[in-house]
């Protein structure tokens, strides 16, 4: 489903449709500069610092450890005491690092999307994802929740506004897959079922992602269904061929749910 003849004549590219659709984010913060942020992770240890609202330095130990190097990043408070930073690693051009941290509970998700070529993708989405679940170094033990993959949201239907000019509608059928229409937008009419993943971040609080199968696109989004909102970023190639990392948000509500007697249900 890789090969570009699989797509349908009028099929949108990413960049066609990532066009506005961080209208409704949340804004940035720089609440997190000056400070040294180390996190214990499952394959490596990373160290972040952020120098100002848009750049950071950081450091990664492990398999693919090297020198201190400075970057692109964005952070967004995304609930009480609770960050979303993407980075984008100009040594790495095909792939951007989300983190979500909790600041007082010292909980992280990390989570790497990375591009790779139709042959290596072997019939699956060409923007894989990693998950890594960790904590906070140099304070308290880490509280709360531990993130984890989560079946919470199997049966649910949400519409997404993320413009006036960008609704869409999910809903989130397995562990491992998802489904999506446009109503308001370019792609209206469009819609596709494409793999999903699902980690529980904290109460009513989830990371959601989704890998396409028809261009090459992956996304991370951070729901927070107290606020009723959605904060996330692209990472896919533009029609033009080139990497692109947009940033997106929308005004969440939930329209339905499923519920699954015990004696069947998704997988």
């Amino acid at each position: 489903m890789n090969n570009d003849t699989t797509k349908p004549a009028d099929w949108k590219t990413y960049d066609q449709f990532a066009l506005g659709i961080a209208t409704n984010r949340l804004p940035p913060t720089d609440a997190l500069a000056g400070q040294t942020l180390v996190l214990a992770l499952p394959d490596f240890r990373l160290t972040l610092k952020p120098r100002t609202q848009h750049t950071i330095d950081w450091q990664e130990e492990g398999a693919r450890g090297g020198q201190e190097q400075g970057d692109w990043y964005e952070a967004i408070e995304v609930a009480p005491d609770t960050f979303f930073l993407d980075i984008t690693q100009g040594s790495r051009p095909t792939e951007a690092l989300t983190v979500v941290l909790n600041t007082r509970t010292r909980r992280v998700l990390a989570i790497r999307c990375r591009i790779v070529s139709a042959e290596e993708a072997a019939g699956q989405p060409r923007v894989p994802q990693d998950f890594w679940p960790g904590t906070l170094e140099g304070g308290a033990a880490a509280s709360g929740i531990e993130p984890h993959a989560t079946r919470d949201l199997i049966g649910l239907r949400t519409w997404q506004t993320y413009s006036p000019n960008h609704t869409y509608e999910h809903t989130y059928l397995s562990s491992e897959r998802y489904a999506w229409q446009c109503l308001v937008g370019v792609q209206r009419g469009h819609g596709d079922v494409d793999l999903a993943s699902y980690w529980k971040f904290d109460d009513g609080q989830y990371v959601f992602t989704f890998r396409e199968f028809l261009i090459p696109v992956a996304s991370v989004f951070f729901f927070d269904f107290a606020q009723g909102r959605s904060t996330g970023k692209f990472l896919g190639v533009t029609g033009a061929g080139e990497v692109a990392n947009n940033p997106a948000g929308a005004f969440m509500r939930k329209a339905s749910q499923t519920f699954y007697p015990p004696e069947f249900g998704p997988v």
